[in-house]
Formats: structure tokens, sequence, C-alpha cells
């Protein structure tokens, strides 16, 4: 398959609309409510503003959207890996994962949230991206687990003495 990405522009907020609404219908219908779903024109735009997103492209087609957030100093928040349903089981979020850790190279620290019953989100990031799961807390009506992946990062200190 050949994956490729690009970063996404405010003109791209109606494409991410639909990649979201894709990805999280499921979601929706489940709990009831979804941030990533519905979203209006506008939030999408002033997402896309706010807080890089990244369109995943197979053979120049759109068929999913990372979201990245810089807390400072190596410490980031993965809002979105979201692929269409068509295309996902197809090693595409790995791969995008891996795209994501080479332009943020910088990383020390990575966490997001995602439905606590929601196994198969769960075995995907702690088995193929090498997240640790944290604690469990509440997220409007839907219980939600943190993830985590840390990276030990040597200061001056550490490298005279190794």
């Amino acid at each position: 398959m050949n994956l490729s990405y690009r970063k996404a522009v405010k003109n791209d907020a109606d494409l991410l609309i639909d990649i979201y609404n894709s990805s999280f219908y499921d979601d929706y219908i489940r709990y009831g409510e979804c941030p990533a779903y519905g979203r209006t024109k506008e939030k999408m735009e002033l997402s896309i503003i706010n807080i890089p997103k990244y369109i995943i492209m197979s053979s120049g087609n759109p068929i999913g959207v990372f979201s990245i957030e810089s807390r400072g100093n190596g410490q980031y928040y993965l809002g979105c890996l979201c692929i269409i349903p068509a295309y996902q089981r197809m090693g595409i979020g790995a791969h995008a994962f891996q795209y994501m850790l080479s332009v943020y190279s910088d990383w020390i620290l990575i966490s997001l949230v995602t439905p606590a019953d929601k196994e198969q989100n769960i075995k995907f990031y702690t088995e193929k991206c090498g997240f640790h799961t944290g604690a469990k807390t509440m997220d409007g009506n839907v219980e939600v687990i943190n993830l985590y992946m840390e990276r030990f990062v040597m200061d001056e200190c550490d490298k005279k003495t190794s």
C-alpha cells in the first residue's frame, strides 16, 4: 500500500469532518456522544489552526487523520488517530504512528485517552505502538483510559557517567 501524509490546512475542514464522521460514527452510536463526531466546519477550521493534523493518504486518496498537540518540553497529546472503516486492520494506523514519531522526533512523552471498553483500541496502542495503560477517568458519560508512552532521554550529566 502506497501511504503518504500531508499536513491539513483550513480548506481541508470538510474533508476532515467526513473522515472523522466515518471513523467515529460507531462510537457516537455506542456512547451517545463522541467529541470527534459531528463537528461543525467552524470548529474544525479552528482545530486545524490550533492543533496540527495530518491527512493519511493511500494512493492519493484520503483515508485517515492524526492530530497531535505539543504540550511543551517534548510532551505531546495524541488527540486523534483514525482510519476510515474500509481501511482499518491493514497496518495503516501503526504506519501512521511511526510517521508521526519521525515528524515529532523530540518526543519524550506521548499521551492519549480512549474509551476504557474499546479493547481493540487499547490492544492497538499497547501492542502495536508501545503505550502503557494509566488511570481510568470519566469524560462525560464515557469511562476513558489514559495511555502513555515515555522515552528515556539522558541529560548531559548522565552522558558523562555512562
